[in-house]
């Protein structure tokens, strides 16, 4: 069940030429596969790729009539690996996922197909998720695809460009028989915008003809000698064949003024942040207009020295916008122009940031300060001035700390909470953490993990960590991590070389991090993809012994689990399955079906938790176990007593896992559990009055004994 669906907006996919096709920029990226003849497209999701592959998982039916196969890869190598079918068939293919860490795990089959080369347009669409509010290490996309000689399109954020870019992808790469890659930032895909769309197009030569006439050419295979012969490929004929097709296709934009000593070069992608800050000071429309001459890298590798040089021919000084570091466009353009004896300076990062998102105050005052030192006369009127952060208050003096965490009901907190517990039988151990929500749980309050090293790597992360020590190590992995990297890496890694650590395998159902996409082992019926696929028996069949299952809402279980793991003397590796539906998945699934029975007069029950004032001692060890976002404090109702009370808020969704851990750590029995009925029956009235009846006769006649003992 993916985070949202798309079934509704791909049937626009289907209009034709000359029509307007409104939507985002996903939605366009779509549209122009359809429309540029593609033969497969796979990936594998990732912010910001992910609501690209739901579009293409929604748009299958639409695709397959055009006779475009679609795959919802293993993982990003396995994509990569896809492009193998452009190697010797003219067959137009794509593939997508987040940069960089995707990047990372594809670059196996990357290097190979960028060697060899391609026959068929070759387009690896990847999400760049750079800047403080990524949530992945600062690398560039830039450096892998220098390394590997792939050429790297940055296009301006607006659908036409967008769909232009994919279009002239597949006719580039196919012109310098070289995979290219189409960078777009969360923006881009999410951007709304129309576009003048051109008809769907069936190949010509499809994956079928190809399967029926095989070829085979060695000289595109990586092996000796062909090998070497394709570096002296690459410079002497896809180089030059590359640069010739950018140029006269203009793929690079030269915009705003003709005029000045002063000038501006921006990253293709940036290009709207550029505009916007020029608005600003007064130096553009909100239209785009500017008298600023404007040299937009939408093909940031490779560059086109004769663009640079005769952008920067007349110019004093020109501002380069790279976002990120190193800065590998600002050290190419000053050696394209003194070799060429141009003494225009290119200025950067001494005047922006050297690493971080650019962001729109912070170009703005990059641009305010370049025009004020080298074009005063551009903001001779301008009364803006360049925002004086460092002069601001920090934002800990303002708000208080709010570390990212799990969801409210999430089934990945109650397994922290008994690894807590578990520590208090067994003693501190080394957590190895992988990529996934039970990150989260590196951060307050559970502070569990000491490292993480990628999808799938958790149990390999601790496998230097067999020496005959007190204490075992503990790993942390996710069923989409576990079908991704996991089974190979990791469990069969640690069967194959006996090691004796333990494995907490968390199985929510879905790749629950990336949006909630299908996997193997998904219990959900899927008509296209093929689940129910448990894990435990692929671990047996590599040789796991040790492996005990257990909901994961089951705190006390839990516990016990994890002790008898770190304590049995059973050698090589243990494996405690954690199993809960994802709670965001199954509120997506059940809230609308609930509402739907409500309405229509069916009797529903919610469980709803809360927790009793007068019992609550004050304590907040549930909040320190819990850290659920419906667990909280309220002044204490009674006035004798200081210590803020805990609560629960509205939005509990009934996991039970505050109740839980109450039990399994034995805190104060304040927790209690309400039943909330919709559309009562007479019986369910009935039992309400008797117990209304009931309790109130108690409670009167418990007043009446305090208030005899009163004074």
């Amino acid at each position: 069940m993916a985070e949202r669906s798309f079934a509704r907006e791909v049937e626009k996919l289907r209009i034709g030429a000359g029509e307007f096709f409104h939507g985002e920029g996903i939605l366009a990226v779509t549209k122009a596969l359809l429309q540029s003849g593609v033969s497969y497209v796979g990936g594998y999701q990732g912010a910001p790729i992910s609501h690209l592959m739901d579009v293409l998982a929604d748009a299958e039916d639409i695709m397959a009539e055009l006779g475009v196969h679609f795959e919802a890869s293993a993982s990003e190598a396995a994509a990569a690996a896809m492009l193998a079918a452009s190697v010797n068939y003219p067959l137009r293919g794509a593939v997508a996922w987040k940069s960089v860490v995707g990047t990372n795990v594809a670059s196996d089959a990357l290097s190979n197909v960028a060697s060899g080369g391609v026959t068929g347009g070759a387009l690896i669409i990847v999400g760049e998720d750079y800047g403080e509010g990524s949530s992945i290490m600062q690398e560039r996309t830039h450096a892998f695809a220098m390394k590997s000689q792939i050429w790297l399109l940055d296009p301006r954020p607006n659908l036409a460009s967008i769909v232009n870019a994919v279009e002239t992808g597949f006719e580039l790469s196919e012109a310098s028989n070289t995979p290219v890659m189409l960078q777009l930032r969360i923006r881009a895909c999410h951007v709304y915008g129309r576009f003048v769309a051109h008809d769907n197009v069936r190949p010509a030569y499809g994956l079928a003809d190809a399967m029926q006439k095989p070829v085979r050419d060695t000289n595109r295979i990586v092996l000796p000698p062909a090998n070497f012969l394709h570096e002296h490929e690459k410079i002497d004929r896809r180089w030059p064949a590359a640069i010739d097709f950018i140029k006269a296709r203009k793929l690079n934009e030269f915009l705003g003024g003709h005029m000045g000593d002063s000038g501006i070069i921006v990253q293709g992608g940036l290009y709207n942040t550029l505009i916007r800050a020029l608005e600003t000071l007064g130096l553009a429309d909100s239209f785009g207009e500017t008298d600023v001459p404007i040299y937009v890298l939408n093909v940031t590798y490779p560059l086109i020295s004769d663009e640079i040089v005769g952008f920067c021919a007349d110019k004093r000084a020109v501002l380069l916008i790279e976002e990120g570091q190193p800065e590998f466009i600002e050290h190419e353009m000053n050696a394209v122009l003194r070799r060429a004896n141009i003494d225009a300076r290119i200025v950067g990062k001494s005047l922006l940031s050297r690493a971080g998102e650019y962001t729109g105050q912070l170009v703005k005052d990059g641009v305010l300060r370049f025009f004020r030192e080298y074009a005063p006369s551009r903001v001779a009127d301008s009364q803006v001035t360049i925002a004086a952060a460092p002069n601001m208050p920090t934002l800990n003096h303002v708000v208080p700390a709010r570390p990212a965490g799990f969801c409210t009901g999430c089934p990945e907190r109650p397994i922290f909470t008994a690894m807590k517990l578990a520590e208090m039988d067994v003693g501190p151990y080394h957590v190895s953490c992988d990529i996934g929500c039970h990150l989260f749980s590196i951060l307050p309050p559970f502070n569990i993990g000491n490292t993480t090293m990628g999808y799938g790597l958790g149990m390999a992360g601790a496998s230097a960590f067999q020496a005959r020590g007190s204490q075992r190590t503990v790993a942390v992995m996710g069923d989409g991590g576990f079908w991704h990297n996991g089974l190979t890496s990791g469990v069969g890694n640690a069967v194959f070389n006996g090691n004796d650590g333990v494995l907490v395998l968390v199985d929510n159902g879905y790749s629950a991090a990336t949006g909630g996409q299908d996997i193997l082992s998904s219990r959900g019926t899927n008509s296209r993809r093929n689940t129910h696929h448990p894990m435990a028996a692929a671990m047996r069949g590599v040789g796991v012994d040790w492996i005990r299952t257990v909901r994961s809402y089951d705190v006390s279980a839990l516990r016990r689990e994890l002790a008898a793991a770190m304590t049995t003397k059973a050698k090589g590796p243990k494996v405690i399955i954690a199993e809960s539906e994802c709670m965001l998945n199954k509120q997506r699934r059940e809230a609308p079906l609930t509402r739907n029975r409500i309405a229509s007069g069916a009797r529903v029950v919610k469980e709803r938790f809360g927790v009793d004032a007068d019992t609550c001692t004050g304590d907040h060890s549930c909040i320190r176990l819990s850290g659920c976002p419906t667990l909280t404090i309220r002044d204490n109702p009674d006035p004798l007593r200081e210590d803020p009370v805990a609560h629960v808020l509205d939005d509990c969704v009934g996991c039970g896992h505050c109740g839980e851990t109450a039990h399994a750590a034995i805190l104060c029995p304040s927790f209690y559990r309400a039943d909330l009925i919709f559309n009562p029956t007479v019986w369910d009235r009935l039992r309400a009055s008797v117990r209304r009846t009931v309790i109130g006769f108690l409670q009167r006649r418990s007043d009446a004994r305090r208030a005899r003992f009163a004074f």
